[in-house]
């Protein structure tokens, strides 16, 4: 990398993916680009997510902080089921105000950031995040070739519905080649379910390789850091749990000074990945950000611990909190009187978990299948990882465990005062915090401050003005925490530009100026037109 260039970053994400590439061992998986790509960069053998599903998951990703600590560990926010209107949804997460979508912190340093495209973050996506965002979304879309760029495409044909037989997803796989986990029945339904998640991937593998030769047809591969990550795992009793199937998840980079090839076991959370960008990028890292670099000028001691959280699912309450270190793995379940499986419906499509079902009601399932019936659940459960990965002997109350069973009891109430766990308090009673009397609120319009000879910055000019140039205009929100957007393109689709220090109004003309204001979680605030005419 040229000496005191910026390198551009890029995120290519699989959907609801566990680490079944052929570069982590599956001897299933067919995925030629991602096993190639890592022979060229560093796998993570220990890359875990805070969630095991989505939207708590991305919502971490794209803050850096945990969901329990900033009110998006409910899924979801977004949605409403007919049969349950007294859950207090639809509503976007009101996230401390201090809190932002990290690319915020890029587009100030001067990167262009554009994100191919889904969000799901638990609130509605600010227009402050991105400079191109959508399903044309692009680093070819920046306005000046050498402007660095952090450009995110989420691949979503492995996410779980795929496997949906109403989805007509067509398998690649041989089916009967395919063994489940020990906690999966070894049925033909099962197996074949397996083999069209697996296609799923290898589609994803296809896209994968056609976006790195994109990268490499424009000669950016060499000042480009990659990263290959996934939100979370896609089977049952993975998706949604804080398992590892649910939370392993595949971590590869490659990019300038990584040494090719190179398997790293430190622990690794996805809540790292956004201040890794900011390390690798340069820019610094506000310390109220609770992940921990683990690349670049401000690259952290490695973790001890990785953590995860399970809240309320669709229509279903529930409360779990894990911790995991290099080998063990401890769950506390504050909910023990619920049956793991509650009512998901949406869980419930997944042909897997329908052949569960019919199982568990003829009584075919074994011993270990059945563990998931169980009623009531264990207050707690204690793994050992490295003898038994599948996590099926629950180890908490053995008597050579008791050591063990008191550090990570320690370590995760010590973890949960840091951070804040906002499942503590009802759901209700958080939404009525952000929305008085259920009213979403609305950010403060955005006031034009121009600073020159005739006014030193104590007047407003809210429709703009005629000014002896040059000219500063300062932008000003009352919404604590609101960032503000700017344009001066003309037209239905402008580039949202984000505000970070006083515009420069130095040309003699006319400036039209479109401001807008957000703060997350609220309604955005009304447009703004300015009109300054410099002479």
């Amino acid at each position: 990398m040229p000496s005191g260039s910026r390198p551009n970053i890029l995120w290519i994400s699989f959907e609801d993916t566990g680490p079944y590439y052929g570069c982590y061992e599956d001897p299933i998986a067919r995925t030629p680009n991602v096993d190639r790509f890592a022979s060229q960069g560093c796998r993570w053998t220990n890359c875990f997510s805070t969630s095991g599903v989505c939207a708590p998951a991305r919502s971490a990703i794209i803050t850096g902080m945990y969901p329990i600590s900033i009110g998006t560990h409910h899924m979801r926010t977004t949605h409403v089921h007919p049969t349950t209107p007294e859950i207090p949804t639809p509503y976007s997460a009101v996230v401390p105000h201090y809190v932002k979508c990290f690319t915020e912190y890029l587009r100030a340093a001067g990167y262009y950031c554009t994100n191919n495209s889904k969000t799901d973050y638990q609130f509605e996506s600010p227009l402050t995040a991105w400079d191109d965002q959508g399903d044309e979304a692009h680093w070819r879309n920046r306005p000046d070739s050498n402007q660095p760029f952090f450009a995110v495409f989420n691949l979503m044909r492995s996410h779980e519905s795929g496997v949906w037989l109403e989805k007509r997803t067509l398998s690649e796989f041989d089916a009967d080649a395919i063994q489940p986990p020990p906690y999966l029945p070894n049925t033909p339904k099962v197996r074949e379910a397996m083999a069209r998640m697996y296609t799923l991937i290898t589609h994803n593998d296809s896209e994968f390789g056609a976006i790195l030769n994109q990268l490499r047809e424009d000669g950016l591969a060499e000042n480009t850091y990659v990263f290959n990550w996934s939100d979370h795992g896609p089977l049952p009793r993975g998706k949604r749990w804080p398992y590892d199937a649910g939370i392993h998840v595949p971590l590869i980079v490659r990019g300038p000074e990584l040494t090719p090839g190179q398997v790293r076991e430190e622990l690794v959370s996805t809540v790292d990945l956004g201040p890794t960008v900011l390390s690798l990028a340069g820019v610094e890292i506000p310390r109220h950000i609770q992940g921990r670099a683990f690349l670049g000028n401000q690259t952290q001691t490695p973790r001890n611990y990785v953590f995860a959280s399970r809240d309320r699912h669709d229509v279903s309450y529930d409360m779990v909190r894990a911790v995991r270190d290099g080998r063990y793995k401890y769950i506390r379940n504050y909910r023990p009187d619920l049956p793991y499986l509650s009512w998901i419906p949406y869980r419930n499509r997944h042909p897997i978990m329908q052949e569960l079902w019919r199982l568990y009601l003829e009584n075919a399932l074994d011993e270990v299948q059945s563990v998931f019936f169980q009623t009531p659940r264990p207050v707690e459960e204690l793994y050992d990882t490295e003898v038994d990965p599948h996590e099926i002997r629950n180890l908490a109350s053995a008597p050579g465990m008791r050591k063990e069973l008191e550090r990570f009891r320690k370590v995760l109430d010590t973890w949960l005062v840091d951070v804040g766990d906002m499942g503590r308090i009802s759901e209700d009673e958080m939404v009525r915090t952000w929305y008085p009397e259920g009213v979403q609120p609305e950010t403060a319009p955005v006031i034009c401050v121009p600073i020159c000879a005739s006014n030193p910055g104590i007047d407003e000019a809210p429709e703009g003005g005629l000014f002896e140039g040059p000219i500063l205009v300062q932008l000003h929100c009352a919404t604590q925490g609101a960032s503000i957007a700017y344009t001066f393109d003309e037209g239905d689709n402008p580039a949202w530009l984000l505000y970070s220090e006083p515009l420069h109004l130095v040309t003699a003309g006319e400036y039209v100026l479109k401001i807008r204001a957000i703060r997350i979680g609220y309604h955005e605030s009304r447009e703004v037109q300015a009109r300054f005419v410099i002479q």
